[in-house]
């Protein structure tokens, strides 16, 4: 009853989905339901759990969650219940990147409302936001916070995958963790 709830976090497009394929290829359980299929933005699945999106209303899945990872994106760790305690894998991605990435997955989704922001303007309200959820995850009793910075762990995976594996206290298999990563699927790089 006292393990930990493994979240993965981060921006969108930051690398989120990557982390919890890794993670469940190097042995952990991850909460997943399938319901956002995979597509050509994210071909190895989102790796999404829907009832996260409602953690305000029910966080009743939680006490299933133990020791298991699950994602969620990072305006929802606000919705966290203090009841549990939380390892938290934070992704983070030089801003560029991310907005490229997203700014490329609008414009296959066909979305021209989104895509009329400037990424000026979304680049300064993500960094707003990621101060924010830093200083609000460092004053939380509850949480175990460990960024892994994106940019990095595509550079030395084995290093960065095995300060992961420290960070968790799981016995994760680091090197088939690693053979996940798809260099071809690092499309955005800056």
């Amino acid at each position: 009853m006292n393990k930990p709830i493994i979240i993965v976090s981060g921006l969108p497009r930051s690398g989120t989905s990557m982390m919890m394929k890794m993670l469940e290829a190097g042995g952990m359980k991850v909460m997943k339901d399938e319901v956002r299929r995979a597509d050509e933005d994210n071909p190895g699945g989102y790796y999404e759990f829907e009832l996260v999106k409602k953690t305000r209303e029910d966080p009743s899945w939680l006490e299933n969650a133990r020791g298991k990872g699950v994602k969620m994106v990072s305006r929802l760790l606000f919705d966290l219940p203090a009841l549990h305690t939380y390892k938290v894998l934070f992704m983070k991605r030089k801003m560029e990147e991310i907005l490229a990435s997203q700014q490329r997955m609008l414009e296959r989704m066909n979305n021209s409302e989104e895509l009329e922001v400037s990424d000026d303007v979304v680049g300064s309200l993500f960094q707003a936001h990621l101060e924010q959820i830093q200083r609000w995850m460092s004053g939380q009793k509850n949480f175990e916070v460990h960024y892994v910075h994106y940019n990095e762990l595509m550079n030395d995976p084995v290093k960065s995958l095995s300060s992961i594996r420290d960070f968790l206290a799981i016995p994760l298999d680091v090197q088939v963790m690693a053979g996940v990563l798809d260099n071809s699927l690092y499309r955005q790089r800056k």
